[in-house]
């Protein structure tokens, strides 16, 4: 019983530990401009023109996307790709 228990716990643990880190990603196909503001290295034109390439493409199907943006280059996206998601919807 006790080792039901922990396993549940742990389970519960790691779980929930990667549901937070999903929902600290800003995701590329929601963001506003404030909220792409927060990443390291994008300021408001930066910003604006992920959403006008959003706007004038469609939904982003990946990060890597994300290169053909004005202003966004090789480097800039290895330094973004980890703190941003596309959602599937």
């Amino acid at each position: 019983m006790l080792r039901k228990s922990f396993f549940a716990l742990v389970l519960s643990f790691f779980l929930s530990t990667s549901l937070a880190y999903a929902a600290d990603k800003i995701d590329l196909n929601t963001a506003t401009s404030e909220e792409l503001q927060m990443l390291n290295g994008v300021g408001p034109s930066t910003a604006d023109a992920i959403i006008q390439y959003r706007d004038a493409h469609g939904k982003f199907k990946t990060v890597d996307e994300l290169a053909n943006v004005k202003g966004i280059g090789d480097k800039k996206l290895e330094k973004l790709s980890n703190d941003l998601t596309v959602s599937q919807n």
